[in-house]
């Protein structure tokens, strides 16, 4: 059995869940916003709205072992419960950048990084993200689409990752990197 698969997700006050078995659509709404996810043929999601909770079940007890039904059936719990977590308090990736002259700037729906580069490099902020910049080097992505804020910053820190001589690039704001000391000259 899934450990994860069979914990429910409990539903806070204010949230909006509506399930439909036909089309395999859950749909999720809250203070923060909308979102829905199509989960797999394999697993079963139900919402009891006595108990305000999500349950995922799979389908046939007997063929658990069967393909990857218990990882789909543990990562949908996983799915829907970060679309829990996201409309309700949202999802935050902060990074900073580190080098002389290097900085970002948000204009419209379009991030600017001028990261020691001939030229700058422009990326496109996507829908339901909403960017920050403090200071110039202090990054703030945030939204309620927990993939969508990860593989933003992560598109973002890719352009020019930290090195481990002089520590310059962009990093989480909570990444610890790893010096190195260089050639020794001399002796």
């Amino acid at each position: 059995m899934s450990r994860i698969g069979k914990k429910s997700i409990p539903v806070p006050g204010g949230v909006k869940v509506a399930v439909n078995a036909a089309s395999r659509t859950v749909s999720i709404e809250g203070p923060k916003g909308k979102t829905s996810f199509v989960y797999r043929p394999e697993v079963k999601v139900d919402f009891s709205e006595a108990e305000k909770a999500i349950t995922c079940t799979v389908d046939d007890p007997a063929k658990i072992d069967v393909g990857n039904r218990r990882a789909y059936w543990g990562t949908t719990r996983a799915t829907l419960n970060n679309m829990v977590a996201g409309v309700t308090k949202g999802y935050e990736r902060k990074l900073e950048i580190v080098g002389v002259g290097w900085d970002a700037k948000v204009a419209g729906k379009k991030i600017t990084l001028k990261l020691g580069y001939a030229d700058p490099i422009e990326l496109a902020i996507p829908d339901g993200l909403t960017v920050a910049v403090e200071q110039g080097v202090n990054v703030t992505i945030t939204g309620i689409d927990r993939q969508k804020v990860g593989a933003f910053a992560s598109l973002i820190r890719s352009k020019r990752k930290p090195e481990p001589y002089n520590g310059k690039g962009v990093k989480y704001s909570d990444e610890v990197i790893q010096r190195k000391q260089g050639k020794a000259f001399g002796a």
